[in-house]
């Protein structure tokens, strides 16, 4: 005001006033509207390492942000958020009913798909884990962790998951590990009247939803977690599972989860529940 009254220059103004000069160049800035979704994004990928914005955008929906997914990208580069970078994993004949290759599910139930896979607790001890998973829905149907699962072990689990399903599958996939080439496998299959669909040796990619399903534990749960024994991978697999099922949203079911995605499915084809 003094320099435009009085002709003053911008030093002798603020010299007279007492004020620095540097509080004339300061442009106030607006508080950045999208603080609290910023601080959302960092809190959910904490928590989440191994998912990235796509995931985020169905989970922030989810959780009552109106938010399209192009903002939701642009904010987790900005904030610098990505998901590290990941490893490889590995793989293992049988009678086949059905050439693997050629079977694909088409409602819940079809074919149950089955797969082992390996870790270690911090004393050093080899844990063993069975997925069963339901391919059309991408169901986690049980996941089995101990130290020994044998064939009769793993038939055991089939029974129970029929026992709460009310329901066998009309086909189970698998490798040609002993456990699932054995005769008590054979024979479960037999009496329950399901197919078997062995896949080649050497060809996971003919198995691809248990693996994947396999390859997500072992890199959110398994590669990051030390278990101290056999009762805490037990509850912590369970943990993971039950976030999997009811709270993962999964791409290939257009971000829903597969609870979501199985209970929608019996809504919509009730016809082909008896």
């Amino acid at each position: 005001m003094l320099q435009d009254r009085l002709g003053l220059s911008q030093r002798r103004a603020c010299e007279i006033v007492g004020q620095h000069r540097s509080t004339q160049r300061h442009t106030p800035t607006e508080p950045d509207p999208d603080q609290g979704l910023r601080r959302w994004l960092r809190s959910f990928s904490k928590r989440h390492p191994r998912w990235g914005y796509r995931r985020a955008h169905a989970v922030a929906v989810r959780e009552g942000w109106t938010v399209n997914r192009k903002k939701i990208q642009r904010l987790w580069q900005e904030e610098g958020l990505r998901v590290p970078q990941r490893r490889r994993k590995r793989q293992r004949t049988g009678e086949s009913t059905t050439p693997a290759d050629r079977l694909t599910a088409e409602y819940p139930d079809h074919v149950w798909a089955l797969d082992y896979q390996f870790d270690v607790t911090a004393t050093g001890r080899t844990i063993k884990i069975l997925h069963v998973v339901d391919e059309h829905t991408r169901e986690s149907l049980s996941d089995l962790v101990a130290y020994s699962i044998d064939a009769d072990a793993t038939v055991g689990v089939l029974d129970k998951i029929v026992g709460q399903r009310g329901t066998h599958p009309d086909f189970i996939r698998c490798d040609n590990g002993p456990e699932l080439t054995a005769a008590a496998l054979r024979d479960w299959c037999r009496f329950t009247g399901a197919g078997t669909a062995y896949i080649d040796p050497g060809a996971p990619w003919q198995n691809p939803w248990v693996e994947s399903y396999g390859s997500r534990m072992r890199d959110e749960l398994l590669a990051i977690e030390v278990f101290e024994t056999l009762l805490e991978a037990q509850v912590l697999v369970a943990d993971w599972r039950e976030n999997y099922n009811d709270y993962r949203p999964h791409s290939a079911l257009g971000m829903l989860t597969p609870t979501e995605y199985a209970h929608r499915w019996r809504t919509n084809h009730p016809e082909q529940l008896s």
